[in-house]
């Protein structure tokens, strides 16, 4: 029985591998993630295959009752349009914040019909969800909060993306940045956040805009957005490779 229990799984195992492998040549995955010939990072390959064949890519996280929401203990930056912050950022986002963000424009470039720039308004417009989370650091703790924006995929089938289109690179103000595949960029879950538990969303926690991938944990969530760049070849903007960190993080 046990050695018909371990065939029964090592067979899901190798049918999940070669479903992911067929996503790779129909084009969906097209090419995994590097591991940059960094030996602690060979498994992120082996990772991301394997859960994109084994998981359902529409697959939802699970989403809470207002009565859950807790207390969102980010890292205290103070207030980053003060020269004197711990974090301050650049003259263009503290004038904006002086402005409440009233002259905020997003801008979206590169595979796509054509580049343009949106206003809150004009991304308002787009659509809005509205969820409640559990937000998990890779720092140990997790917090659940609400969140309203708009559908990633939304914007983006706006800016009419190109065919050619494969990854979804965002950068904020605070120069940090990430990028993810257009499975992740179209999951249905996957928002650019402007309101968190019902007000604009505060500068500590990414004021105006930041990223929302309830399927990767949160330092794949970028705050303070910028610039969105549609791309048709694997980038990886984010950390320093020595921080150990992997490009793929699913949860």
């Amino acid at each position: 029985m046990k050695r018909k229990l371990l065939m029964n799984r090592r067979q899901a195992i190798l049918t999940g591998l070669t479903s992911a492998g067929a996503l790779l040549l129909s084009g969906c995955l097209k090419k995994a993630p590097p591991t940059y010939g960094n030996i602690l990072r060979m498994g992120d390959d082996l990772t991301y295959i394997a859960q994109r064949g084994l998981l359902s890519q529409r697959a939802l996280a699970v989403e809470y009752q207002k009565s859950e929401i807790t207390s969102f203990p980010v890292t205290d930056i103070g207030d980053p349009a003060d020269p004197a912050s711990k974090k301050a950022y650049s003259k263009a986002y503290q004038q904006l914040q002086l402005n409440n963000f009233k002259d905020f424009e997003l801008v979206v470039e590169g595979c796509v019909a054509k580049s343009r720039k949106y206003s809150m308004d004009d991304l308002k417009k787009l659509g809005a969800r509205t969820q409640i989370t559990r937000h998990t650091c890779e720092e140990g703790w997790s917090a659940i909060a609400e969140w309203t924006g708009v559908p990633l995929s939304a914007l983006l089938k706006d800016a009419g993306i190109l065919k050619t289109a494969r990854y979804v690179a965002l950068y904020g103000f605070d120069n940090y940045a990430e990028s993810i595949d257009m499975l992740d960029a179209f999951h249905p879950q996957t928002i650019l956040a402007h309101t968190m538990n019902g007000e604009d969303l505060p500068a500590r926690n990414g004021a105006p805009l930041r990223l929302r991938v309830e399927t990767q944990l949160g330092y794949k969530n970028v705050k303070f957005l910028q610039r969105i760049v549609v791309t048709d070849k694997f980038t990886d903007p984010g950390p320093d490779i020595t921080s150990g960190w992997s490009w793929y993080t699913g949860i």
